[in-house]
């Protein structure tokens, strides 16, 4: 079934869009014109473009870079009130009978709302889909998401509290009726909202399915241990939410507990870090004391001994480590960037059925 095909079977014969395509932008100034561009670029026409500008420091680029795209899109903005209130502002203006989320310095691969959308009207059960994505920084491209954080069984509640399962928001489509209902975005949060969602929609019945395809290209950032840090602190509120919020069984329970202890330790790890770069040797000795009794490991004890009796030879060891890694990662990105770029550009042209089991 063709694009315009699917137009026709939703009963969209240019009358309204679709599928709403909600962008939050925030300093993405140098990225937002690739982003609009890879929308424009779809197979699938009958979308509708809401920008929402979250107090952008940028704005002024943001709006020049904007500018050639002003019939195109919808924009408005608001002052600072991070990405959850954005996106939910946007999803207020939206039309669609579907909402597809797409980060600001993100980009689709053309076939993506066309293959998503084949596969919420093709299933009727279905409430959200998301898709594979490629992995670009600095250097270029670096691996497959899938790859890296393999999705394993089907998408349910409680695979995506055990992570079994993790959603990508910049290729997610979702039905808008069933966001409402479950109440859109915690504005509360900055960080690890689009999680606190995924579990409310899923709690909430709704279907969902993920498409192993590459269909979009993320923009990696640059990994600072202490992004790292509250990344974890954040993922670690939205366990603790969930054990106030839903009723769980006891197995369940468990499991969210299990996860908050793992995180608590993984914090201080990156605790750690951060203080050995910084030279901070007793606060790095403080977390490392406090990730051993969060679970035993062999090298937590050597990290131990290491800051206590040598800790300006273990920050040199541990700063050549880093850069040794980082270099041999480079290595490899070179090396395979053609093949991956073959296989990309066979992606998209070959369509796969969705996975939903």
């Amino acid at each position: 079934m063709t694009a315009s095909d699917l137009e026709k079977a939703a009963g969209r014969g240019g009358e309204e869009p679709l599928v709403s395509v909600v962008i939050p932008a925030y300093n993405s100034s140098h990225f937002i014109a690739a982003t609009v561009e890879s929308v424009l670029s779809q197979t699938l026409s009958s979308f509708e473009i809401i920008i929402v500008n979250d107090g952008s420091p940028d704005t002024r680029e943001l709006e020049t870079a904007l500018r050639p795209y002003s019939s195109q899109v919808r924009y408005f903005s608001q002052e600072n009130r991070g990405p959850s209130a954005a996106r939910n502002f946007a999803i207020g203006k939206a039309i669609g009978r579907y909402v597809a989320f797409l980060d600001s310095d993100d980009v689709w691969l053309p076939n993506h709302l066309a293959d998503q959308i084949q596969h919420l009207e093709g299933n009727g059960e279905l409430g959200l889909v998301y898709a594979n994505n490629g992995q670009v920084d600095e250097d270029g491209y670096t691996n497959n998401a899938f790859d890296h954080v393999p999705q394993n069984g089907p998408v349910t509640f409680e695979g995506l509290l055990a992570e079994r399962c993790t959603v990508n928001t910049s290729s997610v489509v979702v039905v808008r009726e069933a966001l409402r209902d479950a109440g859109v975005f915690d504005e509360e949060m900055r960080r690890c909202e689009d999680f606190d969602l995924w579990l409310r929609l899923a709690r909430n019945g709704v279907k969902m399915a993920y498409d192993p395809q590459v269909q979009m290209l993320h923009r990696l950032t640059n990994g600072l241990s202490s992004d790292r840090e509250l990344m974890k602190r954040a993922r670690k509120e939205v366990y603790n939410k969930a054990l106030v919020t839903f009723s769980l069984t006891p197995e369940q329970t468990n499991l969210v507990k299990r996860k908050i202890r793992e995180l608590d330790k993984e914090i201080e790890l990156e605790a750690a870090k951060r203080h050995l770069s910084a030279g901070t040797y007793d606060e790095a000795l403080a977390a490392i004391e406090r990730a051993r009794s969060l679970g035993g490991d062999p090298r937590l004890g050597l990290a131990k001994n290491a800051l206590r009796y040598c800790p300006a030879l273990f920050r040199w060891c541990y700063a050549r480590y880093v850069n040794a890694l980082h270099s041999y990662k480079r290595r490899r990105r070179a090396a395979r960037d053609r093949q991956r770029t073959s296989v990309l550009n066979a992606q998209v042209t070959t369509r796969t059925q969705v996975v939903d089991r």
